[in-house]
Order: C-alpha cells, then structure tokens, then sequence
C-alpha cells in the first residue's frame, strides 16, 4: 500500500490534467494521497480537489514564503474552525524558510507558532516546512510544546 504524503494536485500543469495524475497513482498502487494546502487564497481550490476523490486528503495552512501576502495571517482559533471538515486531515505546509532572507523572520514564526497551536488543540499532524532553519524550528516547536 503506497500513500502520497505530499502532493500539489492544484499547482500547475497537474491542476490542468488532475484527474489523469489522480488515476495514475492509483495504477501504481497509490491507494491515498494528500493535497497540501499552502495559501488560504487557494484553499478554496485545494479543499475541492480533495471533495472530487475518495481517497484524496487535504492539509489546511499557510507556507512561510506566503505569510506576509494579502489575506494569509491567519489564527490558530481560525485553523481549527476550517480544520473541522473530515477531508482535512493535516494543519499546514507551515514552518520556517530562512533561504532567501524574506518574508522576515518575525513573521514566519508567528505564523508558525499558530499553525502549531492548531496542530496540539486539534489533533491534526503538523506538515513543517524548514529550509536553513533548523535550530529555530525546533525551538519553536519545543516552545510551543508540539516537541514532546
């Protein structure tokens, strides 16, 4: 049994030929697989995806690169309100990407800090996101009491 933890069937050119993606897969013994949602702009579009397959999921979070764009802070008591439908099964892709210096540091980790504190309060797995920023991510899970 092979499960898919980590596909964009939004991102382009899936999007545009999903279904064949989708029944590829599961020629090859893919039998799940989940769609991570990394913008609230689109999560509209991710969560449709998931409502169009049986045996699709989704993840409900914003990415670091995306946090400081129109209309993507969002709260923990927010994630967990849009978390409750049972398609969703993950609170991210969040995290902390140091790699290109921006959005700034302040910012990830705010964002980070709420999606880990929709992760304990629901239940959910938390998909992080880390590149060049090991140390603070772990820091910021243990702060957060996600670590333990």
């Amino acid at each position: 049994m092979l499960v898919d933890s980590h596909c964009h069937l939004d991102y382009k050119p899936l999007n545009e030929s999903c279904d064949a993606v989708v029944n590829r897969a599961r020629e090859v013994g893919v039998v799940r697989m989940l769609n991570i949602g990394t913008t609230m702009k689109e999560f509209a579009d991710v969560l449709n995806t998931s409502r169009r397959y049986h045996d699709v999921y989704c993840s409900i979070g914003v990415h670091p690169h995306h946090v400081q764009e129109e209309g993507e802070k969002i709260t923990a008591t927010e994630l967990i309100s849009r978390a409750a439908d049972p398609k969703i099964v993950g609170i991210g892709e969040t995290g902390l990407d140091y790699h290109y210096n921006k959005p700034p540091y302040d910012d990830q980790q705010l964002s980070f800090r709420e999606h880990i504190r929709a992760s304990i309060t629901t239940g959910l797995p938390l998909i992080v996101h880390s590149r060049n920023a090991e140390t603070d991510t772990a820091k910021l899970l243990k702060e957060e009491r996600a670590g333990g």
